[in-house]
C-alpha cells in the first residue's frame, strides 16, 4: 500500500514510518522540510502541487501532526509552561494541518480507503478514578479542548466516503523520546520518586503497541471510529514510580511536590498531576492483542542502566 504520514518525524511517526516500510510499503511523509526526509521514504511538501502529487493513488493517509504539548526539549521547563501564544500555536498547528489535508483530499479523483487522525486521551479531561472508555464524553478543560478541535478538522471525510478512524493516544512509553527518559531522569540521579500525590492515574502505552495497533487497525475493514490506544492496565503515579525503580536498579524516596511543578509549570503540570483510568475497550473487542499490556514488562524491554 502507499501510506502517507503527516507527522512522520515525531516520536510515533517515526517508528510507524520505519515499521511500515520494513513490512513492504510505500510510505511518504509530509513535512514543511522535505529536504530532510529519509531518503528511504517519499518526500512530499506542504505545498499544494507537492501535496496533491503524493496523495495520488494514496491507499491510507495518517495525520499525526501537531505542536508537541510539553515543547520541543521538556528538560527546559520554561518552554513547557502554556502561554497564551504557545497554546494558540498547540490549537493551530493541529487545525491547520487538519484542513490542509482535507482541502487536498476533496480535489483527489480517487480518494485515500483510510484515514487515520490522531488525538489523545486528553479529550476525557481528568476526572480522579472515574474511568473512561471511547463512549466517555469530553472534559471542559484545555487538553480536551485541544483535542475536539483536532478530531474535527477532517470530520469532513466521513462524508466523502473514507473510511476514518480517531485514535485517542495515552501516554507514550519510548526509549526514544517522550516522557519517559524525562521521568527516568530523577531516578538515574538516585533523586526519583513520585509526583504529588501519587494518586493520579497514568493510562500508558508501549512505543511498539502503539504502531501494531495502528497498523491492526489500518488492515481491519470494519475498524472506524474512535479507539483509544491506552494499555488494558493502567496505573497510578506511585506504582508507575515504583516500577520505574525497580527496572532502573534505583530507590524510590524523593516525592515532586505538587506545589513545585505549579510554580514551575503553570497549567502545563496537568500533564503530570493528573489523570484518570482510560480502558481501550473498542481495541480489545475489535481482536488487537497487546505484546506489552503490563508496565513492568514494557518498562523492562524500554530501559537499561
Amino acid at each position: 500500500m502507499k501510506i502517507l504520514i503527516a507527522g512522520g518525524t515525531g516520536l510515533i511517526g517515526s517508528a510507524l514510518a520505519e515499521s511500515l516500510l520494513t513490512t513492504g510499503h510505500q510510505v511518504g511523509i509530509i513535512s514543511r522540510s522535505p529536504d530532510s526526509v529519509d531518503p528511504a521514504y517519499l518526500p512530499v511538501s506542504w505545498e499544494e502541487s507537492s501535496l496533491l502529487e503524493g496523495l495520488v493513488d494514496a491507499d491510507v493517509v495518517i495525520n499525526l501532526a501537531g505542536a508537541r504539548l510539553a515543547g520541543e526539549n521538556p528538560l527546559q521547563l520554561i518552554r513547557l509552561r502554556w502561554t497564551p501564544r504557545r497554546k494558540q500555536a498547540i490549537i493551530a498547528s493541529r487545525l491547520t494541518v487538519g484542513k490542509e489535508l482535507v482541502k487536498a483530499i476533496k480535489k483527489l479523483d480517487r480518494k485515500p480507503g483510510v484515514f487515520i487522525q490522531a488525538s489523545a486521551i486528553g479529550y476525557y479531561g481528568n476526572q480522579g478514578m472515574t474511568t473512561a472508555d471511547e463512549n466517555t464524553s469530553s472534559g471542559e478543560d484545555f487538553l480536551a479542548e485541544v483535542c475536539r478541535g483536532w478530531e474535527s478538522s477532517t470530520a469532513e471525510l466521513e462524508e466523502l466516503g473514507v473510511r476514518r478512524l480517531v485514535i485517542r493516544i495515552g501516554l507514550v512509553l519510548s526509549a526514544k523520546g517522550g516522557l519517559l527518559p524525562l521521568l527516568a531522569l530523577p531516578f538515574r540521579l538516585l533523586v526519583g520518586g513520585k509526583i504529588g500525590s501519587g494518586r493520579q492515574i497514568f493510562s500508558w502505552i508501549h512505543i511498539q503497541d502503539i504502531v501494531n495497533s495502528i497498523q491492526f487497525l489500518i488492515n481491519e475493514p470494519k475498524a472506524e471510529g474512535i479507539y483509544n490506544l491506552t494499555a488494558p492496565n493502567p496505573v497510578s503515579n506511585t506504582e508507575f514510580a515504583q516500577s520505574l525503580g525497580k527496572s532502573l536498579h534505583r530507590p524510590v524516596w524523593f516525592p515532586v511536590p505538587a506545589a513545585a511543578m505549579k510554580v514551575a509549570l503553570g497549567e502545563a503540570s496537568t500533564l503530570a498531576l493528573e489523570g484518570r483510568p482510560v480502558y481501550p475497550d473498542r481495541l480489545l473487542k475489535s481482536g488487537y492483542q497487546f505484546k506489552f499490556p503490563v508496565l513492568e514488562e514494557s518498562l523492562a524491554d524500554l530501559l537499561t542502566t
